[in-house]
């Protein structure tokens, strides 16, 4: 296969990666970047330049170690003892994560559908157990074909709000005092997190593909193409009054722009949540299989189970608590890969 085709393959497994549940819905945007207007912006360019650089790094360094998992990544950062609290923690990072997106799916029963929240988390472990029992194809299928149509709203969005009046105005405001600190924190804590849990992915993806032009061309292609929807996304979101007030606030700009789109956007939206949760359910499955003995549905089973017990709380809540923690905790990661890969570049 010619370096252009594998590195197309490597950007959208890295687009689809990291565009998850808060990204879809734009909560996610909105918690890191939109509410502190033009900063946001500008946290936005600089987290799109990590993106770029450090998703590149850590591909690369993958292929360096010949890596087969992401734990090896982690032992080569920490150190063997370390990489494996590390590790821990990233497995109380993934069950946080599904908890999050069965939340998610409750929420857009509750706020979108006006139907109760439980009616969403409970059809949606229904069906996550009926296709893990079937397997994983039809999950990548949806996947190939839910991530581009987002990508395609976002942007047909984007241009929308452009046309508003009033757009520059919003797209430049300046927040009230007190947000500061958060505001310069978010272009770090934004890539942290979306790069210690897609190193889950990136680490074997890039062992396999083994070819450091296609890595580095897919980083680049990915890493602009995240940047591009991250700016698309905000754009939209500053047009939308009180867009904080909103769980599923992407859906609200899609209801007043264009309605007749409306309930595919949502099934969009619904569609990569479900996948989401499913990758992050695979990856929980396969940590917890190292510490227990027990069949592969049964673990699902219990995960979903716990997840769904804490996926009842609010989905604005335990968004905006538990992804700006998993930031924090993920900064040692970060600039551990950020100053090794600059070592690297030096030497």
């Amino acid at each position: 296969m010619k370096p252009w085709n594998k590195a197309c393959q490597i950007a959208a497994v890295y687009v689809g990666t990291v565009v998850g549940t808060g990204f879809a819905t734009g909560k996610e945007i909105v918690e890191f970047f939109s509410q502190y207007g033009l900063w946001g912006l500008l946290g936005i360019i600089v987290s799109g330049y990590f993106f770029i650089t450090l998703g590149t790094s850590l591909m690369v360094k993958a292929i360096d170690l010949k890596a087969r998992s992401y734990e090896e990544l982690n032992e080569y950062l920490f150190g063997r003892r370390i990489a494996k609290g590390i590790n821990l923690i990233m497995l109380v990072m993934l069950l946080g994560f599904c908890t999050v997106m069965l939340s998610g799916a409750g929420a857009i029963f509750e706020e979108q559908l006006a139907r109760p929240r439980i009616a969403g988390i409970l059809l949606t472990i229904i069906l996550l157990l009926a296709v893990m029992t079937l397997g994983t194809k039809g999950l990548v299928a949806v996947n190939t074909f839910i991530v581009p149509l987002m990508i395609g709203f976002t942007l047909l969005l984007a241009f929308h709000s452009v046309r508003t009046d009033g757009f520059i105005e919003n797209m430049l405001m300046v927040p009230e005092q007190g947000t500061g600190w958060k505001a310069f924190a978010s272009p770090f804590i934004y890539p942290a997190m979306n790069l210690a849990m897609a190193q889950a992915v990136l680490v074997p993806l890039a062992a396999e593909v083994n070819d450091k032009k296609a890595v580095r061309l897919g980083g680049l292609i990915g890493g602009v193409v995240l940047t591009l929807i991250l700016l698309a996304s905000h754009m939209t979101l500053v047009t939308l009054p009180d867009f904080t007030q909103f769980e599923i606030p992407m859906a609200e700009v899609m209801k007043g722009a264009m309605l007749s789109f409306y309930w595919i956007y949502i099934l969009v939206i619904y569609g990569e949540i479900f996948s989401s949760i499913a990758g992050n359910l695979y990856g929980a499955e396969k940590q917890i299989s190292t510490y227990i003995r027990a069949g592969r549905m049964w673990i699902m089973v219990l995960v979903l189970l716990l997840c769904a017990a804490f996926s009842t709380f609010s989905y604005s809540t335990l968004l905006g608590f538990l992804y700006p923690l998993f930031g924090y905790i993920s900064l040692a990661f970060f600039f551990l890969l950020w100053w090794k890969s600059s070592k690297r570049f030096q030497s």
